[in-house]
């Protein structure tokens, strides 16, 4: 059992950060009533370190094979825990989205070792094993983060993060014991323009969006901010053609396969994650469960998350990579829209048959992901190829909150201006804050239980469109998926089952 340790303890590091891309989604009613958030702060809690994770993974890697692969893990491990302290700690929203940034940051660190690590621990048939471990706790962590959540909650929403602190010192001691020092000869510096311009590109983009959903589109900020953002993206590719040692080399991108791989990750985050932070509004500001009740809520979607990734993900990555990612992300897209039957007189039930076809979606497609990007690269881009995968999937994640917020809000609004209710945008505000609470306890009585029913139809139909977006989402990405990749690796048909096996070569991040 001892040869398994290392795989213990860096699958507990991938285990914590993933799982917190979705812990806090059950505990936001709780935070904004504490905190007195807005919903745009509410977006960012989610956002931020999503966002951050996106940004860093890549830069974190160069890090990681300069100075040492467990050296960066270990460090990561330190910030993310003390990052958690102060989210658990923050006294109000703008310290929490502070603490929330940093803990992306850390998260990143650790994130960008993994594979290496295990690529380093393991050979032959255990390190194949590894990787199937790897791929089921990846596959598994984001979607038991409510659950996870929704259980801590119940004693306070601060707890989602300091549960964090004994599992990163097991982590750290584990890790320092068993985990062997590697790093990668002559390796290149970061790319700290690439990373900064990335960042700020990303960023502005899904600050925009996130204005959209609070404030509409009409505004100034919301289009200055999304076309700054475009503008800087534009410029982050100039500089990446133009490098010797790109943050990530964008010719890669001329190769159609590796694009559908990025883009059927990135769709598969946004289109299977993104709408659980607003069914969590729905199941407690509106139904009245509590966070541990709305958290269970989400076992079809987390069990079979994990019991296809454990059970068939070995089998899976024997196929060939189209069919079994854009099955899982048309299954994605199915699940999202079995559950847009939602109405006004709904109960948590008509989600169970959506999170359970959703669930097996993401259980196929997620394992699958990281190799068959591998298997479209030259060998010497693989550690690149699995930095991007993690790249798109959480930026996927950011872009789909902001966008599905927007979608969100403006159909409640929509619904409360067609009922006649004063400052429909400053009540669809507050709705999608978890303020329901609030809102009916401000009104005469004699109005409070119309408008009850007014809040139940007005959240319902905003989700209801949640669920249709993220339908199509998961759709339009198996269809770009099977047009993009072909039904083979590059170099011939065993090649891609073989480099699944093996992971990636040592200088993978």
């Amino acid at each position: 059992m001892r040869k398994w340790l290392p795989l213990v303890a860096i699958c507990t590091g991938t285990f914590i950060l993933l799982v917190d891309v979705t812990i806090v989604n059950v505990a936001l009613p709780d935070m904004a009533a504490d905190l007195a958030t807005t919903y745009g702060q509410l977006q960012w809690v989610v956002d931020v370190y999503a966002l951050a994770l996106a940004s860093l993974v890549l830069g974190a890697g160069s890090l990681a094979d300069l100075y040492g692969r467990r050296r960066v893990y270990v460090a990561g491990l330190v910030v993310f825990a003390v990052a958690s302290l102060a989210c658990g700690l923050a006294p109000n929203a703008e310290l929490l989205l502070v603490a929330r940034a940093v803990q992306g940051i850390g998260g990143a660190a650790m994130f960008a070792t993994t594979i290496a690590q295990i690529n380093t621990s393991y050979e032959g048939r255990d390190r194949g094993t590894a990787f199937g471990v790897w791929g089921a706790v990846v596959g598994a962590a984001a979607a038991l983060g409510p659950i996870v959540g929704g259980a801590l909650s119940e004693l306070s929403w601060r707890w989602i993060f300091f549960v964090n602190l004994p599992v990163c010192v097991v982590a750290v001691a584990l890790t320092l014991a068993v985990v062997q020092e590697a790093r990668q000869p002559g390796a290149p510096h970061p790319d700290v323009p690439g990373i900064a311009l990335f960042t700020l590109g990303a960023g502005l983009v899904v600050f925009g969006l996130v204005r959209a959903a609070a404030d509409g589109w009409t505004g100034a900020p919301v289009w200055g901010a999304l076309a700054g953002g475009a503008v800087v993206l534009a410029g982050w590719v100039a500089v990446e053609r133009r490098r010797r040692e790109p943050m990530l080399d964008v010719a890669l991108f001329a190769n159609r396969s590796f694009t559908g791989i990025m883009l059927g990750a990135l769709l598969l985050n946004g289109a299977a994650f993104s709408s659980s932070l607003f069914i969590s509004l729905w199941l407690q500001s509106v139904l009245g469960l509590s966070p541990l009740q709305g958290g269970l809520v989400f076992i079809p979607l987390s069990l079979l998350s994990f019991a296809v990734a454990a059970g068939a993900g070995r089998y899976l990555q024997t196929l060939p990579p189209r069919f079994v990612l854009a099955g899982g992300l048309g299954l994605v897209g199915v699940g999202s829209l079995l559950m847009a039957f939602v109405d006004g007189s709904s109960g948590w039930v008509v989600l169970v048959p959506g999170l359970t076809v959703l669930g097996i979606g993401v259980g196929a497609a997620n394992p699958t992901l990281a190799a068959s990007a591998l298997a479209t690269v030259p060998r010497e881009r693989s550690g690149m190829a699995s930095g991007a995968v993690n790249t798109a999937r959480q930026l996927g994640f950011a872009l789909g909150v902001a966008v599905l917020g927007s979608v969100f809000t403006a159909r409640v609004a929509s619904v409360l201006a067609d009922a006649g209710t004063p400052d429909p945008a400053g009540t669809a505000s507050a709705l999608s804050a978890g303020q329901a609470g609030q809102v009916l306890g401000s009104a005469e009585p004699s109005t409070r239980e119309a408008l009850a029913n007014l809040v139940a139809v007005s959240y319902a139909d905003g989700l209801r469109d949640v669920f249709l977006v993220s339908g199509v989402g998961g759709v339009l990405g198996g269809l770009l998926v099977l047009w993009l990749v072909r039904a083979e690796a590059p170099g011939g048909g065993r090649r891609a089952p073989d480099r699944a096996a093996t992971g990636a070569p040592a200088a993978t991040r």
